[in-house]
């Protein structure tokens, strides 16, 4: 078995046979229909649920690599000088629970974030219950074309996150959705409270680092700056070697912050 096999692990059958059965009691269905995805997911195992429902089952293993993820990334803050901002949570449950509470929190603020159902334990496993969007694409399955078209609305809903007070802390290509004509924002991750500020800026980093290489630095680099002051963007700089060594990230983190030193020089 490979390792990322061996890190990924999977939810015994029997067990998944028995989270069928509560679905079907807590939705009162008789029956329902299954559909695994096809996703390199390392932190839960997400299936559909006839059509309607989207449900991610993480396990005990689930959140032990959760774990390594967040000492991983902490390292890498710690690279730069910040402190070690991402959290992780102990346990399946409290998993799914602060997904929950982070999807509320990210609809409440006027952020489109399928809606959330609930979370549960069932037999040691923590269940999310998500609203299932039946037709989406994500920022990276997107012609160039079409991301260009949504720069500059993605910057906006990223900063009225920040405005509220919140962060997403895993913002890449997969985590932005496209359905219809709206962007969804997906899988945000646990910040510590006193590192929102950090977090922010490694939310733009991020956002940077999807968009720049798909429309140009400087149009991305414009496009923040229409919602981010000087400050911000140079604050959001300092990420971008950090983001960059990131395996779901590929750009040039020393272009990026070229164009963003001149426009910190008023260039």
């Amino acid at each position: 078995m490979g390792i990322r096999e061996l890190l990924r692990g999977s939810v015994d059958w029997t067990r998944l046979e028995a989270l069928g059965v509560e679905l079907c009691r807590r939705y009162d269905r008789e029956e329902i229909r299954i559909e695994f995805l096809d996703a390199d997911n390392w932190l839960s195992t997400p299936f559909v649920v006839d059509d309607d429902l989207f449900v991610k089952v993480v396990t005990q293993q689930n959140s032990l690599v959760h774990g390594l993820f967040t000492a991983g990334r902490n390292l890498g803050a710690f690279s730069t000088g910040t402190p070690g901002f991402f959290e992780h949570v102990e346990g399946p449950a409290t998993m799914v629970e602060r997904e929950l509470v982070a999807t509320e929190r990210m609809r409440a603020v006027g952020l489109n974030a399928p809606e959330p159902v609930e979370a549960f334990e069932f037999e040691g496993l923590g269940v999310l219950v998500l609203e299932f969007l039946p037709s989406f694409r994500t920022l990276g399955e997107l012609s160039d074309d079409t991301v260009a078209a949504f720069v500059e609305p993605l910057f906006g809903l990223l900063s009225r996150l920040h405005d509220a007070g919140l962060a997403h802390g895993d913002l890449r290509a997969e985590n932005v959705l496209l359905s219809g004509d709206e962007l969804y924002f997906v899988d945000a991750t646990t910040v510590r409270e006193d590192g929102m500020d950090s977090a922010r800026a490694y939310d733009l980093a991020c956002a940077m680092g999807v968009l720049a290489p798909r429309v140009g630095t400087p149009p991305t680099v414009a496009a923040a700056g229409e919602h981010y002051d000087t400050g911000t963007l140079i604050a959001a700089r300092d990420f971008l070697d950090f983001v960059s060594v990131r395996p779901d990230h590929a750009f040039d983190a020393n272009r990026l912050k070229g164009e963003l030193e001149k426009v910190a020089a008023g260039q």
